[in-house]
């Protein structure tokens, strides 16, 4: 809600409800696992009152510790240290659950500490994903001080803790497409892209591509945003 560039995304309106709404109605099969990790800084309210009404967990935390958020939010819905931890950002309506559920299943198997999936392996930015264990998020929790690293959750993993990761691959560099709202311009792309699928929300990858392919003129909007540097 406290995004500098468009405020109050999260709740802008999209597909007759909200971004974070549809968002979740991308992940149907998850709902019984989700945690939204959101602020106690007076501005989380609508997000409260939407946690509610879709019976969605959640769990209020400092705003600029993001990294903290997550661990109690963990600790206070059970989790031990070899539970999967799956982050996933707000700010991404147009996520897939089939994706998703590949992340989390190649983490459930315990041959890798973190498995992703994003645009560094030629995903569209906004369908990122992540897992990881419960204790390696404890351990960065533990030992991360910088504040990048308090708010960016993953980013001192690799720094304080020796791991393996696995990263799955989209087999064709689509990482120029930008399906992440942050700003304006994103936002407008994307209520576009719904209104390609009639605002429903139970479209595949497959065919999310297939229609970015088709309509060009969809990503041509905001292409020209430029992601914010860590």
């Amino acid at each position: 809600m406290t995004s500098t560039r468009l405020p109050g995304k999260v709740m802008l309106p999209l597909c007759n409800s909200s971004v974070l709404q549809t968002m979740l109605e991308r992940l149907p099969n998850l709902h019984d696992n989700i945690i939204i990790a959101t602020t106690n800084d007076g501005s989380e309210s609508p997000i409260i009152e939407l946690c509610k009404n879709l019976n969605i967990k959640y769990f209020r935390g400092e705003t600029d510790d993001v990294l903290g958020r997550y661990y109690y939010a963990a600790k206070q819905f059970g989790a031990n240290e070899k539970t999967t931890i799956v982050r996933l950002t707000s700010d991404c309506p147009l996520i897939d659950e089939a994706l998703c559920l590949r992340v989390i299943n190649k983490h459930l198997c315990g041959d890798y500490d973190i498995v992703s999936l994003g645009p560094h392996s030629g995903y569209p930015r906004g369908l990122d994903c992540c897992a990881f264990s419960f204790n390696l998020l404890s351990n960065t929790h533990q030992k991360a001080t910088l504040p990048a690293d308090r708010e960016h959750v993953t980013l001192g993993m690799t720094k304080f803790n020796e791991v393996s990761s696995y990263i799955f691959s989209a087999l064709e560099d689509l990482s120029h497409l930008r399906l992440t709202l942050d700003e304006q311009d994103d936002y407008t792309a994307i209520k576009q892209i719904y209104g390609k699928f009639g605002n429903k929300t139970d479209f595949s990858y497959s065919e999310l591509i297939k229609t970015l392919k088709k309509f060009p003129e969809l990503t041509d909007i905001n292409k020209h945003v430029e992601q914010k540097n860590v």
